[in-house]
């Protein structure tokens, strides 16, 4: 293979930290066609556009006087394309199985260190969701999947005219009220001690009870997974927020929460008890709407290219707390709220920084590892374009994506595309049961909506009795 001569760039801590001994986490992105699969641009589309993208991608990592840098390689596209061969001719049920089959394999497997960390999988073969399906394979070292997702869209263009760029839903924040600056710095600095304390005691020592969620099983990283998914309208989900008066996150989270104790409680009713928190990352860049890619990589970029985020300990309501469906999800709300606006997520990081400098890079990627183990589920969320995708001409009906090579048995992803939510619910075999759990989440949307409709004809016939 040959090597580029010139500087090497530097790994970041976060880099470190999800490549190591300890941990090696990529993030796999999904594309469902709506036609079979023509791939013959493949290879031209990833030496002349993904390739440009990043150096990193074609980088790999080495050891130079006890610290991981970057270094450029010859890259030969063909070496990281993968088109698995299934059986013909079966149905599109059969084909979902070998397709879980298939991603569970690529996501247990770790890159092999002397080649650029990436891979795509072509899946020509039909099943229930799309008529084929290309997984992209990007290791965490590589950037976060704000980064990640840019650069996926960086290949794609808008189905409809390819000279117009996609475009995103505003992000605009909500009206808040106002508050006593004093009060609001006294809670802010009150929340942010509470919150980082409880952070780090949860990471250290505070594991989450057992539950049907949640195990006590060491060494799940490379465990099998099954993944599936829910799409939900965002209309439906608007409609809800502006009955309740919350967010969108706010309703999908809600939702989740209040779907997981669902499931917990019918599979073990004593669980309903069980003390469980859910990890939410979130992205710690000043501007939350993607941006060129060519800006991204610049040295002062505001929407840097890296690894930019933190997480937040989130506790997950129990049913028990509450008579009704939207306390439920009035209390996860202001919890996420409180949460997001506390200053421990930046505290957070600079704890990963300072364990980095006095333990190394192997004791920042173990607390790392005991903060996902320690937490019942994982969730992240992105979002994506209003404008249907095409990659090389080929339309693309849904996508998601999914964190993989983790200790945690459950992870949750959300991602918008064309009007709808996908929620990806990535589970260890053997531990959820991906259909009850699924239905359960179903069953806590629909609960979530007849409440706020009923709510909404109360609140109604009220203020006309009044009229």
């Amino acid at each position: 293979m040959e090597v580029w001569e010139e500087e090497l760039e530097p790994v970041s801590p976060n880099g470190h930290y999800f490549n190591s001994s300890v941990l090696s986490i990529s993030v796999l992105g999904v594309l469902e066609f709506e036609i079979p699969i023509e791939d013959s641009q493949t290879l031209s589309l990833l030496e002349n556009v993904f390739l440009p993208i990043n150096p990193r991608f074609s980088s790999i990592m080495i050891e130079n006087n006890g610290k991981k840098q970057w270094k450029r390689v010859e890259v030969k596209p063909e070496d990281h394309v993968k088109t698995p061969i299934f059986p013909s001719n079966l149905s599109n049920e059969s084909y979902d199985e070998y397709f879980d089959d298939y991603i569970s394999s690529i996501a247990t497997k770790r890159f092999p260190q002397d080649k650029p960390l990436w891979e795509v999988h072509v899946i020509k073969y039909p099943n229930s969701n799309a008529a084929g399906n290309v997984i992209f394979k990007l290791h965490h070292a590589l950037g976060d999947g704000y980064s990640l997702m840019g650069a996926l869209l960086s290949c794609l263009q808008r189905a409809d005219n390819p000279s117009l760029p996609l475009t995103f839903p505003s992000l605009l924040p909500s009206e808040t009220k106002s508050e006593n600056i004093m009060t609001k710095t006294i809670s802010s600095l009150l929340s942010t001690i509470s919150d980082f304390w409880w952070g780090i005691s949860k990471s250290f020592k505070g594991e989450d009870d057992p539950s049907p969620i949640k195990s006590s099983k060491n060494g799940l990283e490379l465990a099998p997974i099954t993944i599936s998914t829910i799409t939900i309208s965002l209309d439906r989900i608007r409609l809800i927020k502006s009955k309740l008066g919350v967010t969108i996150n706010g309703v999908l989270t809600g939702m989740v929460f209040l779907g997981s104790r669902l499931y917990m409680q019918e599979m073990n009713q004593s669980s309903r008890e069980a003390h469980s928190t859910a990890l939410v990352l979130l992205n710690t860049r000043i501007m939350a709407n993607y941006t060129s890619i060519e800006e991204m990589v610049k040295p002062d970029s505001k929407s840097p290219w890296g690894n930019h985020f933190t997480f937040v300990h989130v506790p997950i309501p129990k049913l028990t707390e509450f008579s009704n469906v939207l306390d439920y999800v009035w209390k996860t709300h202001n919890i996420i709220k409180q949460k997001r606006n506390s200053s421990a997520i930046y505290f957070t990081s600079g704890l990963l920084k300072m364990l980095n400098k006095f333990g190394g890079h192997e004791a920042a990627s173990r607390y790392v590892r005991s903060t996902l183990k320690n937490s019942s589920m994982v969730i992240t969320s992105m979002i994506g374009p209003v404008e249907k995708m095409s990659l090389a001409n080929q339309p693309i009906k849904g996508f998601y994506f999914m964190t993989v090579g983790t200790p945690e048995e459950l992870d949750i992803s959300i991602v918008s595309y064309m009007g709808k939510v996908k929620l990806a619910f990535t589970v260890k075999k053997g531990i959820i049961d991906p259909q009850k759990l699924k239905l359960c989440m179903e069953n806590a949307l629909n609960m979530i909506s007849n409440a706020a409709d009923k709510n909404s004809m109360q609140n109604s016939t009220e203020e006309q009795s009044h009229i």
